[in-house]
């Protein structure tokens, strides 16, 4: 039955009597009766709209619960995406680790090779240079025997000769004096016969003691001159013997200079002959090491015999042999475990894959779920408006018969009522296609309200189905991607572990004693850089840990100054500075005590080798630093000549001197001098040598003068 309310701007028809609203019920009820489906239908429609109202409550619930279930699906994807990028930057660190690990094995080895290579090249040129010298001492050995023995033979010579001429010098001094006491007596005895003679003629006594005199004369100027040159004769010799003697004492300190580099050479000669003996035995063991190999190897593909060796060596050697084939074999089991683990993770990532595929297809079946849920209820709303209107219109004509009772009803009323039943199937027209219209728009095919429910109630249950299942298999996967983790980190580590033990040497089998050598380089080294290392570890913990600490305190630190106030470096960081601070100070301070040590022994050796120069030459020597040297005789402080060095021609030959400046002093056959030795033949010690000895003649004659004049 279908009622219409009244619009309100339309006249309500006022009933007139009593008679009227009965007859209006009467009309009512016999149109009821009339049409029993009426009732039948509203009874129906709000059974239907209670079943609406009840299963979009229920399929709400179900649409939060699957939304909660998405929602936990969605973190716990991403928080195994997070795991899975946590493995692969684990693996990414190890790849890189054992990458690095394996460039600084290769940098290690090639380093040693190039050190075994430098040393065998410095062994063989110590060695060259070992026998260059040896004969090159022997040579100067046998130089220094003949040498020593014609300079012993000389200056035995020299001695005797030396020993003789003083002896005649002394014997012509005493003949010399003697002449001179002969020749004050005679002067007496001829002052007593003038004195006597005096009364002879002037001209006979005249004549007569000039004969004297001249024959007296003649005697003592003829021996005078003879003993002049005898002495000039021994002062040459004595110059040449001194000069030799200057020249042997230079080769002197040659030879001495020449056994101490022998001495330094024997000295590095025997540290070669420790380093050969060291690469030797290194070879030894090396060749050693390659034969017990190549024996293995012959005893693993032949049958075994019995060996000739003592029974300790054949059972170290098949403990050793079982050992490394117990490492070959752990070695083997761990890269085939590593290989299946790699398949295992490949078959988890493409299962992480579907995984996620299955998860996208849910979702987007969600949403489609939502949509259609969001389109049920739309319809459900639209059904409870339009029940509440068909109730308040019901109480409404309930109300007015009521109020009016039974009557007949008239014709407006009954226009009313056909026109509430036209607008009544508008609406459920309007409905129709509004609901045609979203089915359409949601592809669907236009079933019944009750239809629609069942396939929504089915899509939902099969969604939730498949969202266990997706957790179940999720919750599985991540179950067995961490037992997964857990077996790659363990073979990982234990494959990283057997990989450095072994390849650094450093893995020794239980029961076996590794025997080293107390001044072993290469646990030296070894140390150095695990100090090192260590040092650098320390120090990087200590600044990880003052940044975190700085870190912590920044955000809750009101003063934006305190904290450039505070200590920065940590004490570890600042500890090492220190140290390598003194380490370098200390090392600064040995150095300028070696300069200073070095500068007086410098200045030391300068000084005896002027007074040696002095001593042999007779020069001084002054070395200015524009590269002049001034040459002063010590027999003639005038006699001064400064020198500096020549331009280097273009044939390359030595440094050459040019005389630069002369003083005032010096022999009267200097400009001669200068023009034959400096001009012509170019030879400045011959020149420096005439000067010399004229310097020092006359030197002498000045030092004869000054004794004469003081007799």
């Amino acid at each position: 039955m279908s009622l219409r309310k009244v619009p309100a701007g339309r006249p309500q028809p006022q009933p007139s009597s009593r008679f009227a609203t009965t007859a209006k019920r009467d009309s009512l009820a016999a149109e009821l009766e009339r049409d029993p489906q009426l009732s039948t239908a509203k009874r129906q429609q709000r059974t239907h709209a209670l079943n609406t109202t009840l299963s979009q409550a229920a399929l709400e619930r179900k649409l939060a619960a699957a939304e909660t279930n998405r929602v936990q699906l969605e973190t716990r994807l991403r928080e195994r995406d997070a795991a899975i990028e946590r493995l692969e930057a684990d693996r990414r660190w190890l790849a890189e680790r054992e990458q690095e690990e394996r460039e600084e094995k290769e940098r290690v080895s090639k380093e040693r090779e190039d050190e075994k290579t430098k040393a065998d090249q410095d062994v063989r040129s110590l060695r060259s240079e070992l026998s260059a010298l040896k004969e090159d001492y022997a040579d100067l050995q046998d130089k220094l025997d003949a040498l020593s023995h014609t300079t012993s033979q000389k200056l035995a010579a020299q001695a005797a000769e030396l020993t003789s001429r003083e002896r005649q010098v002394d014997s012509l001094s005493a003949e010399l004096r003697a002449s001179h006491d002969a020749a004050a007596a005679h002067s007496a005895e001829a002052l007593r016969l003038q004195s006597a003679l005096d009364a002879q003629a002037t001209a006979q006594a005249d004549l007569s003691r000039h004969d004297a005199e001249e024959a007296s004369w003649s005697v003592l100027r003829g021996e005078l001159t003879r003993q002049a040159e005898h002495t000039r004769q021994l002062e040459v010799a004595h110059t040449r013997a001194m000069a030799e003697l200057g020249s042997l004492r230079e080769r002197h300190t040659a030879i001495e200079v020449l056994r101490e580099q022998n001495r330094a050479l024997e000295r590095r000669a025997a540290g070669a002959d420790e380093l050969r003996e060291t690469v030797v035995r290194l070879e030894a063991e090396v060749q050693a090491a390659r034969a017990e190999r190549e024996a293995w190897a012959t005893r693993a593909a032949a049958p075994e015999t019995l060996a000739a060796t003592p029974v300790s060596i054949t059972q170290s050697l098949s403990a050793l042999r079982l050992e490394h084939a117990h490492l070959l074999q752990e070695h083997g089991a761990d890269r085939m475990a590593l290989r299946q683990r790699e398949a295992e993770l490949a078959d988890v990532r493409a299962r992480e894959v579907d995984a996620r595929a299955t998860a996208d297809t849910l979702l987007q079946e969600t949403r489609a779920a939502e949509d259609r849920a969001t389109r049920a209820e739309r319809g459900a709303a639209l059904a409870e408006r339009e029940i509440g209107f068909l109730q308040a219109l019901n109480a409404s004509y309930a109300s007015e018969e009521a109020a009016q009772g039974t009557g007949h009803v008239d014709q407006a009323k009954e226009q009313h009522v056909r026109e509430l039943e036209a607008l009544v199937d508008e609406y459920k027209v309007r409905t129709r296609a509004l609901e045609t219209e979203i089915q359409e728009l949601a592809k669907r095919p236009a079933f019944n309200q009750g239809t629609g429910l069942q396939a929504l109630r089915d899509d939902l249950t099969n969604e939730k189905h498949a969202l266990q299942e997706a957790r179940r298999a999720l919750q599985e996967k991540e179950e067995e991607a961490e037992r997964d983790r857990e077996k790659i980190e363990e073979l990982e580590q234990t494959l990283f572990d057997l990989r450095g033990e072994i390849g650094a040497g450093r893995h020794v089998p239980p029961g076996v004693r590794v025997l080293s050598l107390c001044e072993n380089p290469a646990q030296n080294w070894t140390d150095l850089r695990q100090a090192a290392l260590d040092r650098l570890k320390s120090e990087n913990a200590a600044l990880l840990q003052r940044l975190s600490a700085l870190d912590r305190h920044v955000p809750t630190n009101p003063n934006p100054d305190a904290n450039g106030e505070e200590q920065l470096v940590p004490r570890a960081s600042w500890a090492a500075v220190c140290e390598e601070k003194a380490q370098l100070e200390a090392e600064l301070k040995q150095r300028d005590k070696r300069m200073l040590r070095l500068r007086q022994v410098f200045a030391g050796k300068t000084a005896e080798f002027r007074e040696a120069l002095s001593a042999i030459l007779g020069v001084k020597l002054a070395f200015y630093d524009n590269g002049q040297v001034r040459v002063t005789s010590q027999y003639d402080l005038g006699a001064a000549f400064v020198f500096q060095p020549a331009p280097r021609d273009e044939s390359g030959g030595g440094a050459r001197m040019q005389l630069v400046a002369q003083g005032e002093g010096g022999p009267q056959e200097l400009p001669q001098l200068m023009r034959n030795w400096v001009e012509i033949e170019q030879s400045i010690p011959c020149f420096l040598a005439s000067v010399t000895l004229e310097c020092y003649d006359k030197w002498k004659r000045e030092q004869q003068m000054g004794g004469g004049v003081t007799e």
